[in-house]
């Protein structure tokens, strides 16, 4: 079906999910730095990742429980989560502890952000299915 300017329905809301994920996707790049410029004045451990990481685990699995639409899954499944946490910056991290001989505090690392996500994204999904999806 023709849309105003020629171009098809599909093509208008292919083009309206691309605006929705770079909108989230720059909210969220925002928000992480915050996040991370707020947790470096405390210490140098990487704490900012690993509340991104963990909060953004907990929000997708939230996200998941709720109805499907271009909004949950567009602006802040893919564009504010994709973009607020950080798969790249927590592996650097954890090289640089392996790389200084901390490989306690690695594993640790390694062992909070994966079981810890894992888990907060299953609390998420949990939550926001008894509140908010209902």
């Amino acid at each position: 079906m023709p849309g105003v300017d020629g171009g098809s329905e599909r093509g208008d809301i292919r083009m309206f999910s691309v605006l929705l994920i770079g909108l989230g996707g720059f909210l969220g790049a925002i928000f992480r730095y915050g996040v991370s410029v707020w947790f470096k004045r405390i210490s140098s451990y990487p704490w900012g990742t690993l509340c991104v990481n963990l909060s953004g685990s907990f929000f997708l699995g939230g996200i998941l429980s709720l109805p499907p639409s271009v909004i949950t899954k567009y602006l802040m499944g893919i564009g504010f989560l994709g973009a607020f946490t950080t798969f790249s910056t927590f592996k650097w991290e954890t090289l640089q502890m392996i790389r200084n001989n901390s490989w306690k505090i690695s594993a640790i690392y390694l062992g909070v952000s994966y079981m810890g996500g894992v888990f907060l994204a299953w609390v998420g999904w949990v939550i926001f299915e008894k509140t908010i999806a209902k």
